[in-house]
């Protein structure tokens, strides 16, 4: 797995204890890679060089048909993509980018990164932020991982800007190449290249790219959108999922039909959600109510909106995407559709009246 950071790192330290819980010294914008592995619950993590070997750029450039210079500079992201694209394609998975939410350190990303790939069978690419509440507690922690996430927001329109240029590139290379099969094939009859060209597509890329945005991380999301400057909300991602969203709700369609996506954008709720409850009560009549735990003026256009509240096990869950859905099928049925690029409201019970749909 590969993990994204704006973490400072400690490189004379070894394993998880190299993440720190602080914006990377050179400015909260600066992005590593890492690359980690587990074995019998033990984590071997490796940082990645900034810049990619010219050798290396050049090979993958040849080999993946990629519409790029190869004689200019290249950065890791781009091979980091590359082989994400391939394990997909390999395996016949889907992508899943995860930014998680408030007072996690790397090791609770890491370890929920992991579990939403064994649990959901999906390449994860986690995106972790300094959201350790800078060794605070209670309100002053919860107020410490706002800034943090609000300073934040340039690394991951970084981020999405380059991860959609990336997929942009490696998707054209590989569709070229099989344009060209179906040119050899049909070379005089455009019908039967055209229709070999599409079932190549269909067998070749199967996979689709996906996003969850959880808690504050909706947060982080949000302040990205509301920047005068923000590039990366361009058309990346099939699926967006905002779960149990730490974010208000009042106003909210202002910033979520800006979302751009290709297929569906859900919004989880859960009333009896204690994490957002305990969100809210932190300020008082202050803290508005969060999006994540409260079912009026659910009113964005371009959202789906899915109601938890009364599923079987999900009580007072904040991440009902873990033990809940292990308990409860149909719980696991939406996230499993939701985080593969299918229309996973389908199945479900519509509520006009509220405008959600529930599970």
């Amino acid at each position: 797995m590969y993990v994204v950071t704006n973490r400072e790192i400690f490189t004379d330290r070894e394993g998880l204890e190299q993440f720190g819980e602080r914006p990377n010294a050179k400015g909260p914008n600066e992005l590593r890679v890492l690359k980690v592995e587990r074995n019998r619950g033990k984590y071997k993590i490796e940082l990645l060089e900034d810049e990619l070997p010219e050798s290396r750029a050049k090979a993958l450039i040849k080999e993946h048909a990629l519409n790029l210079d190869p004689e200019a500079q290249h950065w890791i992201s781009l091979e980091v993509a590359v082989h994400v694209t391939q394990q997909a394609r390999k395996k016949k998975t889907h992508v899943l980018f995860f930014v998680h939410g408030f007072n996690n350190d790397a090791g609770d990303v890491i370890e929920r990164a992991f579990y939403l790939q064994d649990k959901y069978g999906v390449e994860v690419i986690p995106f972790t932020w300094p959201a350790n509440g800078g060794g605070a507690a209670g309100a002053a922690s919860y107020k410490s991982d706002k800034r943090d996430a609000r300073a934040s927001t340039g690394a991951l329109e970084r981020i999405l800007k380059t991860m959609r240029e990336h997929f942009v590139v490696i998707n054209e290379g590989q569709q070229l190449k099989l344009l060209a099969q179906a040119n050899e094939k049909h070379p005089k009859n455009k019908e039967a290249r055209d229709c070999l060209y599409s079932r190549l597509i269909e067998k070749e890329c199967p996979f689709t790219f996906n996003a969850m945005f959880h808690s504050m991380g909706n947060y982080l999301l949000k302040q990205m959108l509301k920047s005068s400057t923000n590039e990366g909300n361009d058309l990346t991602f099939d699926n967006v999922v905002l779960v149990a969203a730490d974010t208000n709700n009042a106003d909210h369609k202002t910033w979520v039909d800006t979302i751009r996506f290709r297929k569906r954008l859900f919004i989880t709720i859960n009333e009896e959600d204690i994490a957002l409850k305990l969100s809210r009560a932190k300020f008082g009549s202050n803290q508005l109510a969060r999006l994540g735990h409260y079912i009026r003026a659910l009113d964005a256009e371009n959202a789906h909106y899915i109601n938890f509240t009364s599923a079987n096990w999900v009580k007072r869950s904040h991440a009902y995407f873990e033990e809940p859905a292990e308990k409860n099928e149909k719980v696991k049925a939406f996230f499993q559709e939701a985080f593969t690029g299918k229309s996973a409201e389908l199945s479900l019970k519509y509520r006009a009246e509220g405008n959600w749909y529930e599970v």
